[in-house]
């Protein structure tokens, strides 16, 4: 089973139901014991960075996220991928995770860069992870943010996209895929994330 984490925050039913639609059982929940057991986990988000860090540490889950992050399979969705690092310029300074060095920075607006960056944008392809199979650079997903990560070890990225300036749009590890778009609104291959990222679960 896969753990979709209820943090009170996020777009879960839409997750979930993008698992059911590729044959992969997912249940929302924030109870740690399941989350804890589950075979992979789903840290979906999207609010403020401040706001999910609160929520998560009032409901007793952020020494749970580190553990599952450290051994299964482990999804981070747009403001669950960004709370994975070490802080955030949202709102001043706001500490993170962090699990993986680096920070969330800003889109800075000009003339011709609206923010938050939102539509349809295509990736560029920076290594092969079995997340990723069936997707090519130049493949378009869904966007909507107005900030973006900056990791200190370029080694973790999977993906970039170009928004006024290349940024990472999502990271891959053996057992994680953190993206910052959002595969459960990016149809066809968005699905083939999440069944991608059902296949890896059932055979880990």
């Amino acid at each position: 089973m896969i753990a979709i984490i209820d943090y009170g925050m996020g777009n879960l039913r839409s997750v979930q139901k993008g698992f059911e639609r590729v044959g992969f059982e997912a249940a929302v929940t924030r109870d740690v014991e399941k989350i804890t057991s589950a075979r992979g986990v789903v840290l979906p988000g999207v609010g403020a960075f401040h706001a999910c860090m609160e929520n998560l540490t009032r409901l007793g889950l952020i020494e749970p996220v580190r553990q599952v992050v450290r051994k299964k399979p482990f999804l981070g969705i747009c403001l669950g991928f960004q709370l994975l690092f070490s802080e955030s310029e949202e709102f001043g300074k706001q500490k993170g995770l962090d699990l993986f060095a680096g920070k969330v920075v800003g889109f800075h607006p000009n003339h011709d860069l609206k923010v938050p960056h939102m539509g349809w944008n295509r990736i560029e392809k920076k290594k092969e992870t079995p997340f990723l199979e069936g997707l090519s650079s130049g493949d378009y997903v869904y966007f909507v943010h107005s900030f973006h990560v900056v990791p200190e070890d370029p080694s973790v990225v999977a993906t970039t996209t170009e928004y006024g300036a290349p940024f990472v749009s999502s990271i891959a590890t053996e057992n994680l895929f953190a993206c910052q778009f959002h595969p459960e609104k990016s149809q066809e291959l968005g699905l083939r994330i999440l069944a991608n990222f059902g296949r890896f679960v059932s055979s880990n």
